[in-house]
């Protein structure tokens, strides 16, 4: 009788670990939630207005993990996304799990100095994703002087423009991973004709370049760029922050009206940056180490250059 209480006390037991597994368990350890952010390495000209563009669809593949966990509307129809040269990305075993599908119009130009668009915010099954496909059209440039420029797009209207994730984003059960989507402008959108002036230019090629930044291994460089006139901090505007990384540009970033400048996405490690502007006086460059999920503050101030000053007063008593 004792024997008999005691196996059914067991199989009660185990009953209730199953249900609890099946259950609550397996939402918290079966999906994680994985955000994805665009925004836009800097388009250094005064003559672009716009650089717009309609995202319609976003899509990760997942190579690594359960996706047992998807709906069956969560994987895409897979037929035309190995069409263009990337024909070694192809892994038609591998799902892709649709993260945002509809119709969000984006200025590039506004995504600057730390400012981002959310295109999706999902949960989806937990594993690891290395390939990221955004759908765009409507993609036009609008000069400073109302002309505007429609563009056609190379792939990204068909099979999506492919991100490469690179390591792979881990997404883990009950938690979220963010991913940030760099699109850079300023070799996305390639002027054809002279760029000196807005009559000069004659249109645009549009060939896409985004960079995909896991946040969680990646940081942030922020500051401001001043000068002292008088004994006063003044902001500058337009001065240009370059970061090399073992001797090689990364990236480069201009600060805004009060003189602020962000660059997200940059990998952990330590970098090399100096800050410019015309008439004044280059930084020093300055070492500096990012650390992963975390924002690292670097300011300069930088001196009017006497030469400069010399040169426009020559010029001014020349023309006198």
């Amino acid at each position: 009788m004792r024997t008999k209480f005691i196996f059914s006390f067991l199989m009660a037991m185990a009953l209730i670990i199953m249900s609890c597994s099946d259950g609550e368990g397996r939402n918290a350890e079966g999906t994680g939630t994985l955000s994805v952010q665009l925004t836009d390495a800097p388009f250094p000209t005064e003559l672009v207005a716009e650089a717009n563009v309609t995202v319609y669809k976003v899509e990760a593949r997942l190579v690594d993990g359960d996706s047992d966990d998807m709906n069956d509307d969560s994987s895409s129809d897979d037929d035309s996304s190995d069409d263009d040269s990337n024909d070694d990305s192809s892994d038609d075993s591998s799902p892709y799990i649709i993260l945002m599908e509809e119709e969000m119009d984006v200025n590039l130009l506004e995504l600057t100095n730390g400012l981002t668009q959310q295109l999706a915010e999902i949960d989806v099954p937990a594993g690891s994703y290395d390939l990221i496909r955004v759908y765009v059209k409507g993609v036009n440039v609008v000069l400073t002087d109302g002309t505007v420029y429609d563009l056609k797009v190379p792939s990204g209207d068909a099979s999506g423009i492919k991100v490469f994730v690179e390591p792979a984003i881990t997404v883990v059960g009950g938690l979220s991973a963010d991913l940030l989507l760099d699109f850079d402008v300023s070799r996305s959108f390639v002027a054809k004709g002279n760029m000196d002036t807005a009559a000069g230019i004659n249109g645009f090629n549009f060939k896409p370049v985004i960079k995909a930044s896991n946040m969680s291994t990646a940081g942030t460089l922020s500051g401001n760029v001043s000068t002292i006139e008088e004994e006063t901090s003044v902001a500058l505007e337009g001065a240009q922050i370059s970061v090399f990384a073992a001797d090689t540009l990364n990236t480069t970033s201009f600060t805004d009206v009060d003189g602020n400048y962000a660059v997200l996405g940059l990998e952990a490690g330590m970098y090399e940056v100096v800050a410019e502007l015309e008439g004044y006086i280059s930084s020093d460059t300055l070492d500096v180490q990012i650390d992963a999920a975390n924002v690292t503050t670097q300011d300069f101030v930088l001196e009017v250059d006497p030469d400069a000053t010399d040169d426009s007063t020559d010029t001014t008593e020349g023309g006198n």
